[in-house]
C-alpha cells in the first residue's frame, strides 16, 4: 500500500504561544490537528495557579493526506512558522505516537504527567524556589501527593518543613 494515499500525521512548529491559533486556522483549511496538553502549576505575585501548557511548546500534529490535500498551504497558515521535513517532503510520525498520547489523556483531555521524583529517606536534596530558594536538606517524606517534608540545616539547627514537590530536587 502506498504510503502516501492514507493520512499521516506531521509535525508544524508554531510562533511562540501560537499553538491554538495554528490549529485552529488549520482545522478551517480541513486539516486535523491533534495538540496534547497539561495541567501546568505556574506561580505568579504568590499566587499558584493550575492552567492547560502545551506538552510540547511551539509544536503541534497534523494529520495530512499527501494524496488529496494541498499541504503546502500548511507552510503560510496564521501561526505556523513551517511545516518540520525530512529533505524537501514532511518527515511523518508513527500513529502509535498519537495513539500513545491520547491514551495517557485523562477524562477532560490532559496528558497525565507523574513529575515528582522518587526520593528515598535521607536523600541530599536543594529548594529551587521559594524563601528556602538553594538551601539544602534531607528528604523525610511525602506530606500528601504534592508537597515533601525536608529536614533543612538552618542556622546550625535542624528545621522540618513542608514544600511543594516541584520546588524540589536531587542535590
Amino acid at each position: 500500500m502506498n504510503q502516501d494515499c492514507a493520512p499521516n500525521w506531521y509535525v508544524v512548529q508554531t510562533h511562540l504561544r501560537a499553538e491554538v491559533k495554528a490549529a485552529e486556522h488549520l482545522h478551517r483549511q480541513g486539516f486535523p490537528t491533534y495538540l496534547p496538553r497539561y495541567l501546568k502549576r505556574r506561580r505568579h505575585a504568590r499566587r499558584v495557579e493550575t492552567v492547560a501548557a502545551p506538552l510540547f511548546p511551539r509544536y503541534l500534529f497534523v494529520a495530512v493526506d499527501m494524496a488529496t490535500q494541498r499541504w503546502r498551504s500548511i507552510q503560510s497558515t496564521v501561526g505556523i512558522v513551517r511545516l518540520v521535513r525530512n529533505g524537501d517532503r514532511p518527515a511523518a510520525i508513527h500513529t502509535r505516537i498519537i495513539d500513545e498520547l491520547k491514551g495517557r489523556e485523562n477524562e477532560f483531555g490532559f496528558i497525565q504527567l507523574d513529575m515528582r521524583q522518587a526520593f528515598r529517606l535521607g536523600d541530599k536534596l536543594r529548594v529551587t524556589d521559594g524563601v528556602f530558594c538553594d538551601s539544602f536538606g534531607s528528604f523525610e517524606g511525602m506530606s500528601d501527593k504534592e508537597r515533601v517534608t525536608i529536614l533543612l540545616d538552618l542556622l546550625g539547627r535542624k528545621v522540618r518543613v513542608r514544600i511543594d514537590a516541584e520546588f524540589v530536587t536531587a542535590a
